[in-house]
């Protein structure tokens, strides 16, 4: 199995959850919550190593389980952070947990980002919608371990400003000197905004000069901003090989065996989330 895998995925049970207990939770926008979890055995929380890019699986006795892409960054181990947005059963169970509740949590699973080939590459992270949940954590991975990268290039859309998740946090790290943070939104709906009003493709010309052989490109948001966005990491010559993505399929378990997000011969619990553009193209319906 591809990924890195702790004693939680190891068990010989490997459907069984181990109990993690909500730290905090808080609302992003309307419909999306930002959750803090942390598993309620405090050596196995320490253990629990995960990739940029994996994801978990978290579940709540009487409504189910679900995938939900991990936001934090292994570089801060201990606590795990989920962006969820309110969409079945399982999410409406959980927006109604508070803190201190209990979830069930296993994983993690997914191939993530090869944050080592990508070190001392400059990085150009674009992100819309729920798109920051899983490109957060490669973000703050980034900043962690600020030294083994080159220009850190983040460029992020919403359709308005309240959709924007993370908000207050991008305009703090807008601050930065070590990173170019340029966010955008489709309308302003609120009379109050300051930055660009565009969709997220009208952020490349801000980037400048790009050494393309030097850059890996990421995505991740609505199957539409993929098409669009893919184009420019092509227009700026970034190799093929270095433009990744991270794609979502309806995980039911996890480790391979349901089924149920399998294309031809590609699961992809297994072999994604993440993707590179050859991938795509060569099996253009995992978009």
């Amino acid at each position: 199995m591809n990924g890195t895998h702790n004693d939680l995925s190891r068990q010989a049970n490997p459907f069984l959850p181990e109990p993690a207990r909500i730290v905090r939770t808080y609302p992003l926008t309307e419909d999306v919550n930002f959750f803090q979890v942390r598993v309620a055995d405090m050596d196995k929380a320490l253990a629990f190593r995960y990739q940029t890019g994996q994801f978990a699986m978290i579940s709540i006795l009487g409504a189910g389980e679900a995938p939900f892409s991990i936001s934090s960054t292994p570089s801060r181990p201990g606590l795990l952070e989920f962006c969820i947005r309110k969409a079945g059963t399982v999410t409406n169970a959980l927006f109604n947990l508070k803190e201190n509740d209990l979830v069930g949590l296993r994983g993690p699973y997914g191939n993530g980002f090869p944050m080592d080939k990508m070190e001392g590459k400059d990085i150009l992270i674009v992100m819309g919608g729920l798109g920051a949940a899983p490109l957060r954590s490669v973000l703050l991975y980034c900043l962690d371990n600020r030294d083994r990268f080159g220009r850190v290039i983040l460029l992020h859309g919403a359709k308005r400003p309240g959709d924007m998740l993370f908000r207050e946090e991008l305009l703090a790290l807008k601050q930065r000197d070590d990173l170019e943070c340029h966010i955008t939104v489709d309308g302003d709906d609120t009379g109050e905004w300051k930055e660009n009003v565009g969709v997220v493709t009208t952020l490349f010309p801000k980037l400048g000069n790009i050494d393309p052989a030097n850059t890996f490109g990421l995505v991740c948001g609505p199957p539409i901003m993929y098409k669009f966005v893919l184009q420019e990491f092509l227009n700026l010559d970034i190799p093929r090989d270095q433009i990744l993505m991270t794609l979502e399929r309806r995980m039911k378990c996890g480790v391979g065996k349901c089924g149920h997000c399998a294309i031809d011969y590609i699961y992809t619990c297994l072999e994604g989330p993440v993707f590179s553009y050859w991938d795509v193209i060569h099996m253009r319906e995992l978009i």
